[in-house]
């Protein structure tokens, strides 16, 4: 194992050790051009702020900066009464749909518009009717890829519009030009959004439970060979786009005994990415694989003699009631060796790493360590060490709903489902959870009042 303080300090790559094995043996042809992208890709995949973007506006962005990205709740009634925002929401259907008499830039603010729109307001009464008129409008936008902006627009259109009015037939109409897109854009922001937007349809957009591990093949190989796959060779923007889509995606999987050993092989190398984010995203679908190795000890099982089961009494938040836990696999065969990494990267330090970067490393391999060690207890937030007892402890992440309470974020499934709804509703997520029924059938959290 790599010295990873050194590497995250020294190197300036995001790739691993299997892609550059790969790249030696059979990529040759392409080192010239790998070579000189790396650097513009490393700067490219930083979160951006709204000054980095340039010419893309925030409707254009799928990430989310932080973890108090997720915990803030925007209010977003700034379009005025009902009768004014949909009738400016027509007027934007009409606009897209009407692409004879449209230019790049007009479509670039129409797109712009109708996501806000369908973001900040639950809008499928008014959508639904256009929908046949709508996803051929946005999909041409997507494949004629005219412009950076245009395109990411479009992609984060179909995000929403599919989140907002589901349809089992939507993912088949947009997979081809989603999958065409990742893999022959020339922009690295548009592969990321397509990929995001794939994840999205595929889980709102009645994709097969086949097809939709197809699609989390499809990523794993993206995360596999950095990027190379998808010809976005060392993007960091790229593979971590796949990883968090894939791990929404493998939320919807009860079992996933046979997939876990290629999927951890995978992840535990892009442990040594030198990107934050990737090792981040990785460390995340880690700890979301231990935590779906335990099931509950189902009616009339006897529990095991083996030290399977998980006990929780340590565990401020556990609830005695609560169904006993049970491991019914192994996630990794070298836990030890995958411990040491992940206390390396709970401790980080160094000059090359920014506090900002070095504070989010050590909170988010905190938690993921811990639910390593114990794969019931799900994600905390603000955790510490008690000077009394040496023991871990943490208040859990919560997401308060305007007047109603608090959601609680106990599980790292929640908090998959919860990154990724956040990332294409951006500040409409809590109008949405509100409202909409899909979002919140996601999401079905009991909310506690304070």
């Amino acid at each position: 194992m790599h010295d990873l303080r050194r590497q995250a300090l020294e190197s300036g790559k995001t790739i691993s050790r299997k892609a550059r094995s790969r790249q030696a043996s059979g990529q040759s042809s392409r080192a010239g051009s790998a070579a000189s992208s790396r650097a513009a890709s490393r700067v490219a995949s930083r979160n951006a702020s709204d000054d980095e973007e340039g010419s893309l506006s925030d409707s254009t962005n799928f990430s989310l900066n932080s973890i108090d990205d997720i915990l803030a709740t925007e209010d977003t009634d700034i379009d005025g009464p009902p009768e004014l925002w949909k009738a400016e929401l027509n007027d934007r259907i009409e606009q897209l749909v009407d692409r004879k008499r449209s230019s790049v830039q007009g479509r670039e603010e129409s797109l712009a518009a109708y996501t806000h729109l369908l973001t900040s307001h639950y809008a499928k009464d008014d959508i639904s009717t256009r929908i046949s008129e709508l996803l051929p409008a946005i999909l041409k936008s997507i494949k004629a890829d005219t412009s950076e902006r245009e395109t990411v627009l479009a992609l984060k259109a179909l995000a929403v519009t599919v989140i907002t009015d589901p349809s089992d037939t939507i993912y088949d109409a947009a997979t081809g030009a989603l999958k065409r897109t990742i893999a022959d854009s020339g922009s690295m922001a548009t592969k990321a959004a397509a990929i995001h937007t794939l994840g999205t349809a595929a889980f709102y957009g009645g994709a097969s439970l086949d097809e939709t591990e197809n699609v989390m093949a499809f990523l794993l190989e993206i995360i596999e060979s950095d990027g190379v796959s998808v010809s976005a060779d060392d993007s960091a923007e790229v593979v971590t786009a796949a990883l968090e889509e894939w791990g929404f995606l493998a939320t919807q999987l009860e079992d996933m005994s046979e997939s876990t050993e290629e999927a951890m092989d995978a992840l535990v190398e892009q442990l040594e990415s030198s990107s934050s984010e990737v090792a981040i995203a990785a460390g995340e679908n880690i700890a979301l694989l231990y935590e779906k190795s335990y099931t509950e000890l189902e009616e009339g099982e006897d529990a095991p003699s083996d030290g399977s089961e998980e006990s929780d009494d340590e565990d401020p938040d556990h609830d005695a009631s609560a169904p006993k836990m049970v491991n019914r696999y192994a996630v990794y065969r070298r836990a030890d060796q995958l411990k040491h990494t992940l206390e390396t990267l709970a401790s980080i330090s160094g000059r090359g790493i920014s506090k900002k970067d070095r504070k989010t490393l050590h909170s988010s391999f905190a938690d993921i360590l811990h639910t390593v060690e114990h794969p019931t207890r799900g994600p905390a937030y603000s955790t510490a060490v008690s000077r009394e007892t040496g023991k871990r402890y943490g208040s859990r992440m919560t997401v308060r709903i305007r007047d109603h309470g608090e959601m609680r974020i106990d599980k790292w499934w929640k908090l998959s489902r919860l990154k990724a709804l956040r990332r294409v509703l951006q500040g409409g997520f809590v109008r949405h959870y509100e409202e909409n029924e899909v979002v919140f059938e996601s999401l079905p959290i009991m909310i506690s009042r304070k």
